[in-house]
């Protein structure tokens, strides 16, 4: 075992928060611990630390597509940073637009190359009326990603569809979660009625993530005018933040915006079960760690949902096909013998689960690219 100079690339880091920004802090932690050396090229939000790494700033903007985060455009400071650190491997995180700039200057500069994927774009535009694109965003999402000697991905489903879409060499990231920040043990009471606007005894649907309409987050009105036994708590923010306050007013709902470390394990302790009616995900962090927290879940059934959550077991799946499906599953949760089985088997599920497989299997594959490449570079030179 040697020690490796790693650059990740990525499209969004700290300060934002989302479940890539959660898996690459808890991957670095463990690599740092292992005896790498790592630097993260990320837009420039004022972060430039994080664990006594360097984070190389690249200037960000708001576009008009998307005012509620700022993104980096490709920049030549990225080729700069490259040549000066001269990484063993580069780790593009979600190529698009800052992306593009790491995926082509480690081309340019021999460097191993892996790029993970962890977005389906293509899905998201159906959302927003721009479906009769998505055969550009394919193209587009493929020409980067096969520049990558070896790309990654979070879910079975999403690798069986880059394949079907003629992604090369596509690997399935181990999923992690952490299992010490997340347990049903950090319940709290102030937490919870905060959380129910004063209402405790209320059953406590709670949603976690990024607010944005292809989420869906609207379907579980129809659950708060069902039964009068539910209240909601919507944490995170995002660009549909404001259309859906005015969709849940005058319902038991309570938004939070953002939420972080401890106060966010207390927010799902505190909660009674998840809802997650999104179908756009490539594996959806938050229903892991609802499940370290003890949460059974109610999901919409697709591919990455179906290979987390065990329906009737672990949380319970709907048809997002049928209508009205949505709102009877979640009312099951009326019962309590059922909402206390499938939360035990969820804990259990996920309890061992922590985050020291994915970041071992990251550097296996780190060096596993750089022994690729140094053998294609021993043969170049042979046969010059």
């Amino acid at each position: 075992m040697f020690s490796l100079k790693i650059a990740i690339i990525t499209e969004t880091f700290l300060p934002s928060t989302d479940g890539i920004v959660t898996r690459l802090t808890a991957c670095i932690r463990w690599l740092l611990d292992d005896g790498h050396d790592v630097r993260v090229i990320a837009p420039d939000l004022g972060v430039y630390e994080f664990e006594g790494i360097e984070i190389k700033g690249v200037p960000a903007r708001t576009l008009p597509f998307y005012r509620s985060k700022q993104f980096a455009l490709p920049h030549p400071v990225v080729k700069k940073h490259l040549e000066e650190y001269r990484p063993d491997v580069v780790h593009v995180v979600n190529p698009a637009i800052l992306g593009f700039s790491g995926v082509n200057y480690a081309k340019k500069l021999n460097l191993p190359l892996i790029a993970s994927y962890h977005t389906n774009v293509a899905q998201y535009l159906d959302y927003y009326r721009l479906g009769a694109f998505k055969w550009l965003i394919w193209w587009y999402f493929r020409k980067l990603h096969n520049k990558a000697d070896l790309n990654l991905c979070t879910s079975k489903t999403v690798q069986d569809e880059l394949i079907e879409k003629n992604f090369y060499n596509v690997h399935l990231w181990k999923r992690g979660v952490d299992t010490d920040m997340f347990r049903p043990d950090h319940y709290d009471d102030e937490m919870r009625y905060r959380l129910t606007d004063g209402k405790p005894e209320r059953k406590l649907l709670l949603y976690v993530g990024r607010l944005a309409a292809e989420k869906e987050i609207e379907k579980v009105r129809s659950v708060l005018e069902a039964s009068d036994e539910f209240s909601l708590a919507i944490v995170g923010d995002g660009p549909h933040r404001q259309a859906l306050e005015d969709h849940f007013r005058d319902t038991p709902t309570v938004f939070t915006g953002f939420m972080h470390g401890e106060e966010l394990a207390k927010t799902y302790a505190s909660a009674d079960v998840f809802v997650f009616p999104s179908t756009t995900e490539t594996l959806g962090l938050v229903i892991m760690e609802a499940m370290a927290s003890g949460l059974p879940l109610v999901a919409a059934k697709s591919g990455p949902t179906c290979e987390q959550i065990e329906d009737e077991r672990t949380g319970l799946l709907y048809d997002p096909e049928k209508d009205g499906d949505f709102t009877k599953t979640v009312c099951r949760f009326e019962d309590e013998t059922l909402r206390k089985r499938l939360a035990l088997n969820a804990h259990k599920d996920i309890a061992e689960l922590g985050w020291a497989g994915a970041a071992e299997q990251m550097r296996d594959l780190y060096e596993e690219v750089i022994g690729l490449d140094r053998k294609h570079q021993m043969k170049k030179k042979k046969l010059t």
